[in-house]
C-alpha cells in the first residue's frame, strides 16, 4: 500500500511539473492559401489555468481566453477583431511534449494543424 500511495505521490508531482514546461514563447508557421503565416504565441500556466496571448495578423497582441492545461493537452480561445465589430473567435487544442506544441484549430469548418516550437531564451 505504501508503494502504492508513493507512486501516485510520484506521479502527481511529475504531471504538475510537466504543465509548467507550457510557459514561454512559441512560434510556428500555419499553411495559409497565400503561403505560410508566421505565429507567436506566449503562454503561462498556473496550475491548471492557462493564460497568455498571440500576435494578430496586424501585430497587435490578444489574449487568451479560457485556456486550461490538462496533463499535456492545452485548450484556449481567441478573439480576433479586424474592424466592423464582428469578433472572430478561434478554439485552439494543443498536445504539449517536450520539443513541440502540436496544435489544431477549426476555421469555418476546414481542420488547421501547425506546430509550434519553443524560442530560444
Amino acid at each position: 500500500m505504501k508503494f502504492f500511495v508513493s507512486a501516485l505521490v510520484l506521479l502527481v508531482t511529475v504531471a504538475a511539473t510537466y504543465a509548467a514546461d507550457v510557459d514561454g514563447t512559441w512560434t510556428g508557421t500555419v499553411q495559409g492559401p497565400f503561403g505560410d503565416v508566421p505565429v507567436v504565441f506566449k503562454f503561462m500556466a498556473d496550475g491548471t489555468k492557462l493564460t497568455g496571448s498571440t500576435t494578430s495578423l496586424d501585430g497587435s497582441e490578444v489574449q487568451i481566453m479560457d485556456g486550461k492545461v490538462d496533463g499535456n493537452s492545452i485548450t484556449f480561445n481567441v478573439t480576433f477583431d479586424f474592424g466592423g465589430g464582428m469578433p472572430f473567435t478561434l478554439s485552439y487544442k494543443g498536445l504539449v511534449s517536450a520539443e513541440q506544441i502540436k496544435m489544431s484549430s477549426d476555421v469555418f469548418g476546414t481542420p488547421v494543424e501547425f506546430v509550434l516550437k519553443k524560442a530560444k531564451a
